[in-house]
């Protein structure tokens, strides 16, 4: 070995990123990079049946990430809506990207439900608790806006992945964010694959940097960013979908967390799913019986979800 080699693997090893404290990188089973969360970033171009209608960029707040686009179903009467919200470790992440769109849409237009996918402000610009905050305006905008896209208010379905799943969470587990953007609660809410539905928890064991960066130091918003420390007798209703491939166990706070809505009189189902962290979401309205899990428990939330559902209602 030549004498300069030690000096050389020395300034290697310095070059190389330093963990955090609590902090380090790891791959689910399937090879994904879950220490980035990331949503698939090709753009949705989802088959539509004929009669569709589509209203991108729909501005519910004035800055630019503060829109919505609207995949309607043909001949939209009184149709209930499924909102989507992207993940992205509050960072990244769009409302068009494929993995978030495609399959929904292609599953559920026909059926006669319209779809909802929900743009908010990222960090560094806007902080956890006001990408909350419009993640609850946009929920308003959307029950004022709805009976003028053929829409009923009063049918939505809230759902969200990734980071979007910790903030629906955040938002079903104590719906006054969207009280307070004058909206009123909703049918149900979706949490696919949340790693922090317990932030006290998970900020105080090994995790990645960019919960340091969503979370910050201190306990005291680490419990009012956490899901199961809001959840109350007023919560919605909650589907909690975990991947069983993770390495962190998001299963474990899942089932947590529907202990604590069930123990506070709330429905809540626990959803273990053998599938990547990307997977969780990007399969989610393929003909498999993963959709057909989640949309039980959609069905379960009202008569309409049940008829669209299940084929018996006029489209």
């Amino acid at each position: 070995m030549p004498r300069s080699a030690p000096l050389l693997l020395v300034c290697l090893l310095a070059a190389l990123p330093l963990a955090e404290a609590g902090a380090g990188p790891w791959r689910d089973r399937a090879g994904n990079d879950a220490a980035l969360e990331a949503d698939d970033d090709r753009r949705s171009a989802p088959a539509l049946p004929a009669g569709s209608r589509v209203l991108r960029d729909l501005a519910y707040g004035p800055s630019p990430r503060q829109v919505i686009d609207i995949y309607l179903p043909p001949g939209a009467t009184a149709a209930p809506l499924l909102v989507m919200v992207h993940g992205g470790a509050w960072r990244f992440g769009d409302k068009a990207e494929s993995r978030v769109v495609d399959n929904k849409v292609a599953r559920w237009l026909p059926r006669g439900i319209g779809v909802v996918s929900v743009n908010y402000r990222l960090l560094p610009q806007a902080d956890v608790a006001q990408q909350a905050e419009d993640v609850a305006a946009a929920l308003a905008f959307v029950q004022r806006q709805a009976p003028e896209w053929g829409a009923d208010p009063r049918e939505i379905i809230l759902m969200g992945h990734s980071a979007g799943a910790h903030l629906v969470a955040l938002l079903g587990a104590r719906p006054a964010r969207v009280i307070a953007a004058g909206g009123s609660p909703w049918r149900g809410t979706v949490a696919l694959d949340s790693a922090a539905l317990d932030v006290e928890a998970l900020m105080g064991r090994r995790h990645q940097r960019f919960h340091d960066r969503a979370f910050g130091k201190d306990p005291a918003q680490w419990a009012a960013l956490s899901p199961r420390a809001q959840a109350g007798k007023g919560a919605t209703p909650m589907l909690l979908v975990c991947s069983t491939e993770r390495r962190d166990h998001p299963c474990d706070d899942a089932r947590a967390m529907a202990a604590t809505l069930a123990a506070q009189g709330v429905p809540a189902r626990l959803q273990p799913e053998a599938r990547s962290h990307r997977d969780i979401n990007g399969t989610l309205g393929l003909d498999n019986d993963y959709t057909r899990a989640v949309e039980a428990f959609m069905a379960g939330l009202s008569p309409v979800w049940r008829e669209r559902l299940e084929g018996s209602a006029p489209r």
